[in-house]
C-alpha cells in the first residue's frame, strides 16, 4: 500500500486517522445491528439505517481530512524557500518583471498555436513548471497511480507487444524450427493543451514576499487537476486525453487487444443481494497474475460507501481503513483510490475498476508549460493598465495499454 512516514505526518493527519478508525469501529457495530434486523425482520429500522449512513459519512469525512492534511503538508507555501535548482538571477528577474508588469524584455519568445495569428506566449522557468507538476502530482489521483512520462515533442510513439515471442521444446541435437515473432502495435500519443486564466489583485503583484511561481501553480492546481482527472477517466480523446473507461469493453474472457474486460455485478444496476463480495473477487482475478501484485481498486466515494458494508463468508468486513497516516484504505487487501469522476453504481456503469494502473495507463506530458500575461480591460473603477491575468497552459496526452 501507498504510505508515508508516520513520524512526519502532521498532527491533523494523525488525529483524522484515529478519528476514522474509531468511526469505523462504530460503523461495524451499527451495520452489524442493521444486518441482524434484516435477517430477523426482512428489513431494518429506519433510524438504524440513518445511523449507519451517518457513521459511514463520518468515516468518509475523516479519510478525506487525513488525505487533505497529507496533501497540504506536501504543498509548498507561497512564501516558501526557493527550490535547490533555480534559473539564473537575470532570467528570474526578467520572469518576475514580466509577471508583474507585462514587460517581456529578456524573455525568449515562443510562438503559440492558437486561432489568432498574432498570439504568442512564453515558456515558464523550470522552477515554475516543477511547482505546477508537484501540485498536480499531489492533487490528481490518477497521476499518483499511473505512469507519467515527460517528452519534448508534440507526438510520442510507443511500440507495445500484443503477442509475445513464441518458444518451443526440442531435443539437444534436433533442428530448431523458426518460432513466431512478437506482434507489435504502435501507440501514438498526440498532445492536447490544458489551460486556465488565473487573475491577481494589484496588492498581490506588489507584495515582495509572495512567490509568484508558487502563486501561479496554486491558482491553476485545482482547475487543472479537476479537468485532468475527468479526462483520465472518461475523456473521449478529442483535444483531451482518452480516459480508461472510454475504451471499448467486453465481457471478461472475450475481450481482444484494445478492449477492457468487464465483470457483471450480479444484479441490474446494483450489487448482488447475496454474496456481493464474490464479484469483487472475480474482478481481482480477471487480470493476469503479473498485474495483481500492484493492483488497486478505483471507484468514487458513493461506491466506497456501498462496499464498506460488505462482509465475507466468515462475517469479516472486506473493507479496512488506513492504520497509519499516508496509507490508503483497502478492499480485500488491495488499496482503494477514490476518484470522484468514476460512475455511480448503475446499469452498465463500470463503477469499479481494478488493475495495475502503473502498467496499464500512461500519461505523457510535453515539457514546457507556457504563460501569457493579459492586461485586464480598464473599467470605471479600475484604471490600472498593468497586467493582472495570465493564460497558463500545459500539454498532456494519454493512452491505456
Amino acid at each position: 500500500m501507498k504510505e508515508t512516514n508516520t513520524a512526519s505526518a502532521s498532527p491533523e493527519a494523525r488525529a483524522a486517522m484515529h478519528e476514522m478508525m474509531a468511526a469505523f469501529e462504530a460503523f461495524k457495530g451499527a451495520n452489524d445491528a442493521r444486518l441482524d434486523e434484516i435477517e430477523k425482520k426482512a428489513s431494518a429500522d429506519a433510524l438504524l439505517e440513518e445511523k449507519v449512513a451517518r457513521i459511514d459519512q463520518a468515516v468518509a469525512q475523516a479519510q478525506a481530512r487525513m488525505d487533505r492534511a497529507l496533501s497540504e503538508s506536501r504543498r509548498p507555501m507561497l512564501g516558501a524557500e526557493p527550490p535547490a535548482v533555480v534559473a539564473a538571477p537575470e532570467a528570474k528577474a526578467a520572469w518576475d518583471g514580466y509577471m508583474k508588469s507585462g514587460q517581456a524584455h529578456g524573455l525568449e519568445l515562443k510562438a503559440g498555436l492558437s486561432s489568432a495569428s498574432n498570439s504568442a506566449g512564453y515558456v515558464v522557468p523550470p522552477e515554475t513548471e516543477r511547482a505546477i507538476e508537484r501540485r498536480l502530482m499531489a492533487g490528481s489521483p490518477m497521476r499518483e497511480i499511473a505512469t507519467v512520462r515527460t517528452v519534448g515533442s508534440g507526438v510520442f510513439r510507443k511500440p507495445v507487444s500484443t503477442a509475445g515471442v513464441q518458444a518451443g521444446w526440442v531435443a539437444e541435437t534436433a533442428a530448431r524450427p523458426e518460432t513466431d515473432p512478437a506482434t507489435l502495435a504502435l501507440l501514438e500519443f498526440s498532445s492536447a493543451d490544458l489551460y486556465a486564466c488565473p487573475a491577481a489583485t494589484q496588492s498581490l503583484l506588489d507584495d515582495a514576499l509572495i512567490d509568484l511561481d508558487e502563486w501561479l501553480a496554486a491558482e491553476v492546481e485545482d482547475a487543472f487537476a479537476a479537468q485532468e482527472t475527468a479526462a483520465f477517466v472518461n475523456g473521449d480523446g478529442v483535444n483531451k486525453p482518452k480516459g480508461f473507461l472510454a475504451y471499448a469493453n467486453a465481457t471478461e474472457g472475450t475481450q481482444t487487444w484494445g478492449q477492457i474486460g468487464a465483470v457483471a455485478s450480479g444484479a441490474a444496476g446494483a450489487f448482488a443481494s447475496a454474496s456481493p463480495v464474490d464479484k469483487l473477487i472475480d474482478l481481482i482475478y480477471a487480470p493476469k497474475a503479473q498485474y495483481r501484485p500492484n493492483g488497486r481498486f478505483v471507484m468514487n466515494r458513493r461506491t466506497v460507501s456501498a462496499v464498506r458494508k460488505f462482509k465475507d463468508a466468515d462475517g469479516n468486513y472486506v473493507w479496512s481503513p488506513a492504520t497509519r497516516p499516508g496509507e490508503t484504505a483497502s478492499l480485500l487487501g488491495y488499496p482503494v483510490t477514490e476518484i470522484e469522476t468514476m460512475p455511480d453504481v448503475a446499469a452498465n456503469s463500470l463503477s469499479i475498476a481494478f488493475g495495475d494502473f502503473a502498467r496499464g495507463y500512461l500519461i505523457v506530458d510535453r515539457a514546457g508549460c507556457g504563460c501569457c500575461a493579459t492586461p485586464i480591460r480598464p473599467s470605471p473603477m479600475c484604471c490600472s493598465t498593468r497586467p493582472s491575468a495570465w493564460a497558463a497552459g500545459c500539454r498532456i496526452s494519454t493512452r491505456s495499454s
